[in-house]
């Protein structure tokens, strides 16, 4: 795990891990919302922000047909990953290594910015959002999402509070930061401060499925950056961790069913125009 000026960061095979068991669980719903309340249009140029393994690059080449469609991510790893993702699927995406702080495009590239779960993570958000709208046709759009107040998220909330119970007062500091822009009126105030306008937020929630509390806890542990919690753990140690972790999710939830274990999880989701 690394961490770089754009925050999220991970290293060796957790790009993969994510994207063969985070993206189907969580990152693809929130993709497939994003993509149809934004409405991609044939023949528009489209740029991903923070891209990751590209979910919402390819969602959105796919609704589109046509067009010209950007993924753009900070992280080597995570771009490998999508490039192999959209090969030979018939898509045309373009894949970029940049920050988001300083995006590789000039002005008036783009007619839709998306940006899923990741503006949270810069270091410099202000500046990030004047950079989606310099690259902005006049009237352009953007659609982005952040989490909302991690109590909103129950197998979230839980599982920091067990980070915090058994590695230590600050081991949730990653996963807290994920809900690190849960006020709307401050998030409205930074897109209505880099120059938005008609900046509109909506709450929006999914039910999130994993086959069992054991796996949830497992993916978290390995397939986010969360690894570098217990990377270093002797095996014995990591599974006596990952043990505690799932008893006490189990039991602060008590959301175990014949459908698997299952939790509400909640986004705000902004549109605006230039």
């Amino acid at each position: 795990m690394a961490q770089t000026e754009d925050g999220w960061q991970l290293e060796a095979n957790a790009p993969e891990l994510y994207e063969r068991y985070m993206v189907p669980a969580i990152a693809r719903l929130w993709a497939a919302d994003l993509v149809e309340r934004a409405a991609p249009k044939p023949r528009e140029r489209v740029l991903d922000v923070a891209c990751g393994t590209g979910i919402v690059a390819r969602l959105a080449a796919a609704a589109m047909g046509t067009g010209h469609v950007v993924g753009l991510d900070i992280n080597e790893g995570m771009l490998a990953v999508a490039r192999s993702r959209s090969a030979g699927a018939g898509l045309h995406i373009e894949w970029h290594k940049a920050s988001a702080l300083d995006l590789p495009f000039p002005d008036s590239s783009f007619d839709l910015i998306l940006c899923q779960l990741g503006l949270q993570f810069f270091p410099d958000q202000p500046r990030a959002l004047r950079e989606m709208i310099r690259v902005l046709v006049p009237k352009g759009r953007l659609a982005l999402s952040v989490f909302t107040a991690i109590e909103r998220t129950p197998v979230t909330n839980a599982l920091a509070d067990a980070l915090d119970r058994y590695v230590g007062p600050t081991a949730s500091a990653i996963k807290r930061s994920e809900h690190s822009l849960s006020d709307p009126v401050h998030l409205h105030e930074l897109a209505a401060g880099a120059g938005f306008r008609e900046v509109m937020i909506e709450q929006v929630t999914q039910i999130i499925r994993f086959d069992s509390a054991q796996q949830y806890v497992h993916f978290q542990l390995s397939a986010t950056p969360l690894a570098s919690l217990v990377d270093r753990m002797a095996n014995v140690q990591r599974s006596a961790l990952e043990k505690n972790i799932v008893r006490d999710v189990i039991a602060a939830l008590a959301s175990v069913s014949e459908e698997g274990f299952t939790s509400p999880q909640e986004v705000h989701v902004v549109r605006a125009r230039k």
